[in-house]
Formats: structure tokens, C-alpha cells, sequence
């Protein structure tokens, strides 16, 4: 298992740690790559997404998508996308379990290797999330402060 702790104290930290996170990760052959993000309102969730979207070179504003439920992002060809060509951002928030997200067509989603899904408030959903997908828990410290920690039981 691989295991990372971060401290961010600005988005600037945080846009690091995304280029760290991708620079990490590889397309998978069967299935999409999920991320699991864990950790209560204010803990950094939807920043860390943007600055994943950003790396990947998605240039309109992402906002969590609360009321849609998900949000799929074409990715354009080039170095820093590994391979995707989707990001897909998912805010469960307002899912009460993840049979809910799977009624959204989420099994389809899944099925694509070339999906990189984002889920915000995995915890809601995680009935239907592969146990191997890569979890990172965000925690508010204080107005400044969020510590971030990658789980990847793939490693």
C-alpha cells in the first residue's frame, strides 16, 4: 500500500500535491481509475479536483457539481493527461448510498479505462466503489491549514 501525507497551507500547495498525485498515477487496463476524496465541508475536496482539472488542461470553471450529480470533462491529447480522456467529477453529497450513483450510470463509467473519476464525499457511495480504488482523505486543520493523505491499496 502506498501512503502519503501532505501538508497544504496555500493553493499553490495544493496545486503541488495534484502534479505530485498525477505525476503517481497510471491508466489502468480493465476499469476507470477512481479517487475517492474523504473528509468534511471546508477540508480541500473541490480545490483539489479544480487543481487536477487545471493539470489536465481544462480551462473552464469546475465547480462541484451538487445539484447534477456528475460532471464528465473531455481531456485533450497531450503529455500531462497520462492517458485519460475524461475526467469525470462526481460530488456525492446529496447521495444517501451508492446505489443511488450506481441508477446515474455509474457501472458505465467504470467500465472505460480511460476514465479518471473524482469522487467528492466517497464515503456516501462507497458500497459501489472498487475496494482497491485510491482514497484521499482531506482534513480541515485550520482557515490555512488542510492535510491531505493518499491511500493507494494498489501499490
Amino acid at each position: 500500500m502506498l501512503f502519503m501525507k501532505f501538508i497544504s497551507r496555500s493553493l499553490s500547495d495544493t496545486e503541488k500535491l495534484a502534479e505530485r498525485f498525477l505525476k503517481g498515477l497510471t491508466l489502468a487496463k480493465d476499469e476507470a481509475t477512481i479517487i475517492g476524496l474523504y473528509g468534511d465541508l471546508g477540508s480541500g475536496k473541490t480545490t483539489f479536483v479544480q487543481a487536477v482539472g487545471q493539470l489536465l488542461g481544462i480551462t473552464e470553471p469546475m465547480q462541484s457539481p451538487t445539484f447534477v450529480i456528475i460532471k464528465t470533462y473531455n481531456l485533450q491529447l497531450t503529455t500531462n493527461n497520462k492517458g485519460f480522456q475524461n475526467l469525470i467529477h462526481v460530488d456525492s453529497y446529496r447521495l444517501e448510498k451508492g446505489e443511488e450513483l450506481r441508477k446515474l450510470g455509474f457501472k458505465e463509467l467504470l467500465s472505460h479505462p480511460k476514465n479518471l473519476i473524482l469522487i467528492e464525499w466517497a464515503d456516501r457511495v462507497a458500497g459501489v466503489l472498487p475496494p482497491d480504488h485510491i482514497k484521499l482523505l482531506c482534513k480541515f486543520m485550520d482557515e490555512q491549514t488542510r492535510e491531505f493523505t493518499v491511500e493507494n491499496s494498489k501499490s
